[in-house]
């Protein structure tokens, strides 16, 4: 019998029902179902050509192929800075004020090691993203929700946390345009987010892939828009939306230069960094020709639209998205409080696979979550489909 143990923080990481939903994908697929995945939020769209041409051009070049310390990332940090003072108007420290991710998703999981101490309090959305808490119980966090409910726009009421929450939180999270909810944030509550965090000493970090994906002209605002030196906001970007990036891993976190500096500890005992030519390929899409973000937010608001409308024919009145590539569609009543069930019913009968909106937290529980990576025939087969499952 082995003498080693398994570390007690790992408890909370055991419930997984996206790991439940790919089992049942699976089944759907041995049974022989022609599957529709519309559970994962991978973009189905081409990386910008420039960008992959660069990584191209990158591989016969033998400098590229080392390691890559942090001083040597300082182009791609210069580049993502100067891509943020062109898009908000803010004046970012390349240096100090910039820190390279291998995807967004590293720096939520990493950030509550570089803020938090065993015991303290992260103040976090419910439903929300599903990495977020992890970083949290890997820190030996513990998590106070925050219910983003539809009558309050899915935005948190800072009014309903106790104080003694507040007396021990050290971290708050949130992330506009909203993943799973699709609800975006008005700078007027950013300016409300920084100053509760200001006044009870909290870190607030802004996950932040859809900066480009506001639908008719909405206006998408940066949390640094409301926090412009800087005082407690850290921002993470992803190149996995805008620019179709997300197999290559690249990201980046931007803001307080003491939560960089944190971080950048944290980083420097797990990582070194990606491949120099990722980054190359990173840097041509941020600094070349934008028209692919338009190309994709276009594309992506005409999936909206299919989708909506087809639902709508069926008679499932979900709300039209104002940013995002998800639908966030409240249950029939006969399935409200069973997600995870309509989700590998649906599945194991069509082949149509969803996200269950427990997945995302127990106030996701009468939701689920469509993920818009097919174009609109396809997304047409897959309501009907649901028609027939439902009926």
């Amino acid at each position: 019998m082995s003498k080693f143990q398994i570390a007690d923080r790992l408890t909370p990481l055991q419930g997984n029902v996206f790991a439940d939903m790919d089992r049942a994908k699976t089944r759907a697929k041995a049974a022989g179902k022609n599957l529709i995945d519309l559970s994962l939020g991978s973009s189905d769209l081409p990386a910008p050509a420039h960008a992959v041409e660069a990584i191209a051009n990158s591989l016969p070049d033998s400098s590229t192929h080392g390691y890559l310390l942090h001083g040597g990332t300082l182009p791609f940090r210069q580049a993502a800075a100067d891509w943020y003072e062109r898009k908000f108007g803010l004046a970012v420290d390349a240096e100090t004020e910039v820190l390279l991710l291998i995807g967004s998703q590293e720096g939520t999981a990493h950030i509550p090691l570089a803020v938090m101490n065993p015991g303290d309090i992260a103040l976090l959305p419910d439903p929300c993203y599903p990495s977020h808490p992890g970083g949290i119980h890997l820190a030996n966090g513990k998590i106070h929700s925050m219910p983003v409910l539809a009558e309050n726009n899915f935005l948190p009421v800072f009014d309903e946390i106790p104080t003694d929450v507040l007396e021990q939180a050290k971290l708050m999270v949130l992330s506009y345009p909203n993943n799973p909810t699709t609800a975006v944030a008005p700078l007027s509550f950013f300016e409300e987010a920084v100053g509760f965090c200001q006044r009870n000493g909290i870190a607030l970090v802004h996950d932040f892939p859809y900066p480009d994906w506001g639908f008719d002209g909405v206006p998408i605002p940066s949390v640094l828009q409301a926090d412009r030196d800087k005082t407690t906001a850290i921002e993470f970007f992803s190149m996995s939306k805008s620019y179709n990036m997300g197999g290559f891993r690249v990201g980046y976190a931007i803001g307080n230069a003491e939560l960089i500096a944190a971080l950048r500890q944290v980083k420097a005992v797990v990582d070194f960094n990606q491949y120099r030519g990722i980054l190359n390929g990173a840097i041509a899409a941020l600094s070349g020709p934008q028209d692919c973000v338009l190309e994709t937010n276009q594309r992506f608001q005409n999936r909206r639209d299919i989708f909506v409308e087809a639902l709508h024919k069926i008679g499932w009145n979900v709300p039209s998205p104002k940013a995002s590539m998800y639908i966030w569609a409240k249950l029939p009543e006969q399935w409200q409080g069973k997600s995870m069930d309509f989700a590998t019913q649906l599945v194991e009968a069509t082949g149509v696979a969803v996200s269950p909106g427990i997945g995302f937290g127990h106030a996701g529980e009468d939701y689920v979550r469509f993920a818009l990576v097919h174009d609109g025939p396809i997304l047409e087969e897959a309501v009907h489909r649901i028609a027939g499952f439902m009926a």
